[in-house]
């Protein structure tokens, strides 16, 4: 066999293999380019929920370093559900504002948005623009205005209720150290009216959403068949906007039960007048940072996230569409 035949079939032989080094090598680009994901995540979202895990299990002050953690096993959940007051203050304050705060985000958001499906016009867009404005405003800005409305002395709202009716004035907001001037009773209502005023136009933009996507021939056939507006709304409307329903009273669930800006900036931070205004964040906060006993405010952390898991299965059991 001639020299040349022999170089030939020698590099044909090789090629499969240099093509399958090629092919292995190009198997690990696409790990290669999401793994900057994958680190960030494990770095600032996978490891500090870990971290939290066996720090609840500890008591630890950091300024002393991490050789101060000391293990106490399952005391700082019984200490928080046994003795700390101010957990189970702070809890009965949260369900009170969430309660108050967020059913009235559905009860008025869902007919809000039925409304502006069925009676507006071109100016649909501007009137849902206007609802949504508060939900994408700064809480720290809403939370500072609404303070000042509801001032003592100078606020519109105390002006309004004064000039309307001459009723004495109200100290909505004195935190604890003005006990003379200072009404407990209204803080949390005023605090439900922010967290409500903020979020109601959020649900409605999602509940129009999901409105929007109900095909009208069923409509129509209601119609057609002798339906009202309130059978429609209530035999073709209300069920197929389960799934939305369902995705909403969720975010509500968890977004009333780690309710911190409004009411920490409202009531400077001090929870208000006894306390009336303290959440479970809040306390959650001022346990870690201001008594720097961060294995308590970690098991105080996992107490919430408890509590909304079966809050959530709850609902789901309620809400949640079957096919």
């Amino acid at each position: 066999m001639p020299i040349h035949q022999d170089v030939g079939t020698a590099a044909a032989a090789t090629q499969p293999i240099a093509r399958r080094k090629r092919l292995k090598g190009r198997d690990w680009a696409p790990y290669v380019f999401v793994s900057p994901f994958f680190i960030i995540f494990c770095l600032f979202g996978l490891f500090p929920l870990l971290f939290a895990v066996y720090l609840s299990f500890h008591q630890w002050d950091p300024a002393m370093g991490l050789e101060a953690m000391k293990w106490v096993g399952i005391e700082n959940y019984t200490y928080i559900l046994t003795q700390d007051d101010y957990f189970w203050k702070a809890l009965y304050n949260t369900v009170w504002l969430g309660l108050a705060s967020g059913l009235p985000q559905h009860l008025i958001g869902l007919p809000l948005a039925y409304l502006l499906h069925t009676v507006f016009g071109r100016m649909r867009n501007t009137v849902v623009g206007v609802y949504f404005l508060p939900f994408i405003t700064s809480s720290v800005a809403i939370s500072l205005v609404f303070t000042t409305l509801f001032s003592r002395d100078f606020g519109a709202v105390n002006s309004f209720l004064t000039g309307m009716s001459h009723t004495p004035v109200i100290g909505w907001l004195f935190p604890a150290q003005n006990i003379d001037w200072g009404q407990p009773q209204y803080i949390k209502p005023m605090i439900a009216f922010v967290v409500w005023w903020r979020y109601v136009g959020w649900n409605t933009v999602m509940y129009l959403a999901a409105l929007q996507t109900i095909s009208k021939d069923l409509f129509e056939a209601a119609t057609m068949d002798g339906a009202t507006r309130v059978q429609q709304f209530r035999f073709i409307t209300l069920p197929l906007l389960k799934p939305m329903m369902f995705m909403c009273v969720t975010f509500t669930i968890i977004g009333n039960l780690q309710l911190f800006e409004e009411p920490f900036i409202i009531t400077g931070g001090s929870g208000g007048l006894d306390m009336a205004g303290l959440t479970v964040a809040m306390h959650m906060y001022r346990t870690g940072f201001m008594d720097n006993d961060f294995g308590t405010a970690a098991a105080i952390a996992w107490l919430v996230f408890a509590l909304i898991v079966v809050l959530t299965v709850i609902n789901n059991k309620l809400l949640a569409s079957k096919e």
